[in-house]
Parts: structure tokens; sequence; C-alpha cells
């Protein structure tokens, strides 16, 4: 009897959430509509007293509990009103409430201070004249312990800390603020110099035929695709941003949020009887304990009883997918941390993930790392950020319209969005030449966008030579990664060797973006497999990551050696398990529904979670890439052509005379034969600072290679102002 009983109970409970979930939309937008109608009662009864008994009697309590702050009462509850009725997130309304209240204590506590400090015993006529009793009750015990001066101080910072709360932002974001509205010397330019001409906008380039906003999912009753956001203008932009002024990170404003959920939690309710009935019907002593909806699975959580085997719900799958009239379904046996199996089945209808929506959460403001990227939601509908630099190098696959190529313009226009070209410069390799071409002409990039195969792997040779430098200069200042490197860099406690100084500079992180992997693969595979390999074994503790992605998982594309360097991986949905294999080293990915939905297997989980990618459209990624541009001109510390690659023999400078003669003054005077430091003085990459130094060395001012060593100059500062004066008089 207890053991049904039992079994009734743990059917019930599940059904009352769903429809609490239906029920709390509706109670919300009564409340705000009861405030609304509070506010426009309050305002003919305070300011026009003209709504009879009623209107006195609320005039009356308000101006006896808050005095003369009762005349902005209407003001504060329509403004409330609006809030609920727009639909702000569940999870801000507490905060704004706790914001709201400590900020108004402290202001009615001000208020007291002002008219008088009354006693909250002094009569209803002096509290009406001052705060009512709330501001008496505030202000006046603080007042007798500290004096009115003391309580003032008390109650200004209590003010301030409920405006903070309420408004979400932290203390240091408000001295940020002020600092960026006080005139300073640019970040990139000297302040003497006089400001530019406001830029014109650009003509924005059409690079392939535009994209639908929102991804199309071959699913019932999907909803309509959220209404574009309304057009930046670009001149505004330019004008907000000069080009020789402070850098200015794009405004959260250019992302859009997205269009509010249409699933209701009658189809929860029905999808959790269907699976207990399914259960009972093959004989499984299962119960539906738990139902967590994300924004595009619903994870059910299911509780078999005491010496039940879990196969016998693994090998329900079809069964229930066939009893929940879905395309499939994902089983985890068990829920990682939890005595529970947990079933996973598609929505029928699917929420929208936007990027706004997941740089806006909380997760996002927590976590400033310079690469720390949105990633999407997960099925409990939390925002989920991702630091690359944990990964520490991240591949992705998936079939074609997966959704691989929207994960990366997430990644990088999250880096775009968060940092600054100081902070991170980007590689980007798109050998189908269109996937990535709108980040062209960036600040932020460290080489124009490379499309060619060949290029590429030039370029990856590049990144291993840049890799090996940033080890040479590490272990001459005697630390050990690239943390501890920049933090010794900004406290100023680095111990540089003497004629050493100008190779210490701040580094930024590097990232490495293939969108393509299987093109280089087919090009260039040894040479190709070769650097990633070597890029991924060393490249972290100098800053340098790399995110991998291919359409095709395919052994010969993600080979042993790749998969054995790259930990962390990401799977999109495959056409077959043998692909999931491939990226995962188990099945699930083609049990996936597409269009972002993923699998996330970092090097530190045993088991992949499944999320929903954010999405960005091809509009919002024009706008942000527009107000950086507008902003600061891309400066390319490599070419594309020559990377990675030895001067050939023969080959010369074309146009280069002058910048070889300042190249051999900086040599000669400084006494520094460093490959480096012409990168750094004379702005140019490393291939072609390497051509200049052994132009210098064919010609016996410095010597030979040394390796890692600075090379010798092999001409004092005085023989060369002979030679030039010799020069100069023949």
């Amino acid at each position: 009897m207890a053991k049904g009983t039992r079994g009734r109970g743990a059917r019930r409970a599940p059904a009352r959430t769903p429809v609490r979930e239906h029920l709390r939309p509706w109670a919300r937008d009564a409340l705000g509509i009861g405030l609304v109608v509070a506010a426009l009662i309050a305002v003919l009864a305070l300011w026009f007293d003209a709504a009879g008994v009623v209107g006195r009697g609320i005039a009356w309590t308000l101006r006896g509990a808050v005095g003369l702050a009762a005349a902005a009462f209407p003001l504060l509850a329509l403004y409330w009103g609006v809030l609920l009725l727009r639909g702000t997130a569940e999870d801000e309304r507490p905060r704004m409430g706790i914001g709201f209240g400590v900020a108004l204590v402290g202001a009615l506590g001000l208020l007291s201070l002002a008219r008088g400090n009354p006693r909250p015993l002094d009569g209803l006529e002096a509290l009406r004249d001052a705060a009512g009793v709330l501001g008496a009750l505030s202000a006046w015990p603080l007042a007798r312990l500290l004096s009115r001066i003391g309580a003032a101080i008390v109650l200004s910072g209590v003010t301030l800390l409920g405006a903070l709360v309420f408004s979400g932002t932290p203390l240091a974001a408000v001295g940020r603020r002020l600092r960026s509205l006080l005139p300073s010397r640019a970040v990139d330019g000297p302040a003497a110099e006089p400001a530019p001409e406001p830029a014109r906008p650009r003509r924005r380039r059409e690079t392939r035929p535009t994209e639908p906003d929102l991804p199309v999912v071959e699913l019932p009753a999907e909803p309509e695709p959220p209404p574009e956001p309304e057009p930046i203008e670009i001149p505004d932009v330019v004008r907000a941003a000069p080009k020789g002024g402070r850098y200015r990170l794009p405004p959260i404003e250019l992302l859009r949020t997205s269009p509010p959920s249409a699933a209701s939690g009658r189809d929860e309710a029905h999808q959790m009887e269907a699976l207990e009935r399914t259960f009972h019907t093959f004989g499984v002593p299962a119960h539906v304990t738990a139902a967590h909806r994300g924004p595009t699975v619903t994870l059910y959580e299911v509780e078999v009883e005491a010496g039940t085997k879990v196969n016998k719900v693994l090998s329900l799958a079809d069964d229930i997918a066939y009893a929940l009239a879905t395309p499939d379904v994902r089983i985890i046996a068990p829920i990682p941390g939890k005595s529970a199996i947990g079933v996973e089945v598609p929505n029928k209808v699917r929420d929208f993930v936007m990027l706004g929506d997941v740089l806006r959460s909380r997760a996002a403001r927590e976590d400033r790392h310079p690469l720390t990227v949105a990633l999407g939601k997960d099925v409990h509908g939390r925002a989920q950020m991702v630091n690359l630099t944990k990964m520490p190098h991240l591949l992705i696959a998936g079939a074609t319209g997966a959704g691989k190529s929207s994960l990366i313009n997430s990644f990088i226009t999250s880096i775009l969005m968060r940092t600054t070209p100081d902070e991170v410069k980007l590689v980007l390799v798109d050998p189908k030449r269109v996937e990535l071409t709108h980040f062209a002409d960036l600040p932020h990039l460290l080489m124009p966008v490379i499309v060619h195969p060949k290029r590429a792997a030039e370029a990856l040779s590049w990144v291993v030579r840049e890799m090996e430098q940033r080890y040479e200069v590490l272990a001459m200042v005697g630390v050990r990664d690239f943390d501890g490197y920049r933090q010794g860099f900004a406290e100023g406690t680095l111990r540089i060797p003497p004629g050493q100084e100008d190779r210490v500079v701040e580094f930024p992180y590097l990232l490495v973006v293939i969108d393509e992997l299987a093109d280089l693969m087919m090009v260039a595979p040894r040479e190709v497999e070769d650097a990633i390999c070597r890029i991924a074994q060393m490249a972290r503790a100098v800053g340098i990551h790399l995110v991998v992605a291919t359409q095709r998982p395919s052994v010969d594309v993600v080979t042993g050696l790749i998969k054995a360097n790259i930990p962390s991986r990401i799977a999109l949905m495959t056409s077959s398990q043998a692909d999931s294999r491939v990226i995962l080293d188990m099945n699930g990915a083609e049990k996936l529904v597409g269009h972002g939905d993923m699998l996330f297997a970092p090097s530190t989980a045993s088991k992949p979670t499944r999320l929903q990618a954010a999405w960005v459209t091809e509009k919002e990624i024009q706008q942000v890439t527009e107000w950086i541009r507008a902003q600061r001109e891309p400066e390319y510390q490599a070419s594309v052509e020559g990377l990675g690659r030895p001067p050939a023999e023969g080959e010369d400078l074309e146009g280069d005379d002058e910048l070889l003669e300042q190249a051999a003054e900086l040599v000669i005077r400084s006494q520094l034969g460093s490959t480096s430091m012409l990168q750094r003085k004379l702005k140019i990459g490393f291939a072609r600072a390497g051509r200049i130094m052994d132009l210098l060395e064919e010609r016996g001012i410095v010597g030979p290679s040394q390796g890692s060593k600075a090379r010798d100059v092999l001409i004092t500062p005085e023989e060369w102002e002979e030679m030039r004066s010799a020069r100069a008089g023949g």
C-alpha cells in the first residue's frame, strides 16, 4: 500500500509545476496592470485631489508613510507596472526589488534629516511635512547614535548601494564610466595631436547573399523569427567613436535579445505523463521526478526502484521516441552527480538563444577574462560562458548546416565586444572565403583574413615561430607561464637582463581560428598537422590558443595526433555514430537536432553537456565591426606573403632602401642585432624583419644568426658615422 501511494505521489507532484509555470505570466500581467491603475488613481488623489473618498484615503496613507515623497509615488508605481508588462526577466526582478527598497530607505532618511529630523512619535502633521513614518524610523535613530552628519553619511551610502544593486552595476564600472568621460591621453596617439575629422561611414560590403536572421527548425509550431532591431545609424556611430581617440568597446545595445518563449506548460505535463505510461507499459518501475526545460530540449529526471537495471531504461529509447512523437531521444545514465537517469526530449516549440542574451547575463558580467566567450544556454536555461585559456584548445565538428560557422561567429563577436585590440589578437583562417570575411580589416587582426590553404600552412608556421620567440622571452625573464609574465610586466617586477629591455614587451593573447580544417588537410596535410600539434602541445603557456572547426569529422581530417593534442571538443549534429565517435569518442552527436544544438566536452569533464549555441545575425556582426573600424585602422604585424619561410636566395626587398637604412641606423646605434626589435621599431612583420636582418648580414653590419640570441653588431657608431661622411663626401 505504501509503495503504491509513493508511486502516485511521485506522479502527481511534477504535474503542479507546469500549471504554476502556465499561470505565472498571467499573474505578472495582472500585477503590472494593477500598478498602472494604482498610479493613475494616485495622480488624481495626490496631484489634483479628484479621486473622491478612496483618493483621500490613499493620499492620507501615503503622506503619513513617506511624507513629501508621496508626490513621487505615481511615477514609481507606473515604472514598476511597465517593467512587469514588458516581461522583465524573472531572475532580475528580485535583485531590482531589493535594490529599490534599500535605495528608498536611504533616500527617505536623507529627506527626513533635511526637514528637521522629526521623531517617529512627533505626530502626523510633523511627519507629513518631512519623510513620513518610514523616513523618521530610518533617520532619527541614526542621528541619535552618530549625529546628524554621521547619519547623512550612512544614509547616502545606503542610497548609493541600493541604486547599484537596482541597476546591476558594479562600483568599478561606475569608476570606469567616469574616467571615460574625463579628457585624457588617447590610447594610440599623443594628446598633443589635433583631433582628426570624423571618418566617413564605410559602405557596406556584400560578401554573400543575405541569410535569414534566424535558423529555420524542422519542428512543428516553430515561432516566427523576432523582428530585426532598429538599424544603427553608421554616421552616429562614427561620431561617437572618432579615429586617434580613446578606444571604446562596442555597446551591448548593438546586440539584440531573443523574443519571449511561446512554449506552454501543458505540453510538458503531457510529455511527463506519456513518459511514465511508457515505462509502466513495458514493466519498468520508474517515475519522472522533475523536468527542466531548455531552449532546445527538455531534460526529464527519471528514478527507478531499487533492484531495477538501468539497461532496461536504455533499451526503451526507440519506444520512448515513438510514444512522445519525437524524432529521437537521448538518454543519460546516470545524470552526473545524481542518482537519476536523464531523458532529453526535443521541444516542440524551440526558443531562440541570441548572443546578446548571453553577454548580458550574470555569468558574462562575473567573468571578464579577455578570452571568455559566449557559448549558449544549457537545459536549465542558464547562460554559459567558456574561458578558452582553460580548454586550452578547442575542436568543433559537425555536419553541414549544424551551426559550426555560427558558433565561430559568436566566439569572435564575443571577443570583439569585450576586448580591445591591445588585449587580444586574432589569426583567422577561412579557406571557404565566405565565412569570416565580414571580420576583415579589423584592428584585432594580426594579419589579413587568410583564404588560401597554402598561405594558411605558412601562417601556422609563423605562429610556431612566434610561440618560440615568446618562450625565449619568458625564459630570459625567469617566469613559467603567460599569466606570470603579464602580472610581472604590469607590476614591473620582471628580472630583465641588461641590454634586453627592448625584447620585454606586453604580449597580447593570440587566438588562431581555423574555420575549415578539411580544406587545409587536402592541400598540405603534413605541414598543417605538424604545426597544429606543435602549437597545441606548447602554446598555452605563452598565451596562444587554437579553435579548429571542420564539417568533415573523419579520421583523415581529425587525425589521432590532432585529437590527442586538442582535449576539449564541441560536437554539433553528425550524420552517423562513426562521426560522433571521431569527435567525442562516444555516441550521442547523431541524436542532436541541429541549428546549434551541441554537446560540449571540455577537458575537465567526464561526460559532455548538452547546450544550445548562441546565435548572432549578420546585421549585428556588421554593426559591431563598423563600430570598431570607425575607431582604429588595422596594423598588421605580419604579411600573408612569405609567412613561416626563410628568405629565398637572391630575393631582394623591392623599394626598401630607405627602410634598410633605418634598420641599419637602429641596429648600430643600439648595438643590438635583434629581429624582434626591428619589428617593434619599424612596425613591420616578422618575415620582413628577418629578411632585412639577412640583408644587413650580407653588407657586413651584423654577424650570422646565433639561434635565440641577438646577432653581433660588427660596426661601431663611430665607424658608421665615418662611413656616412665618406659616402656624403663622395
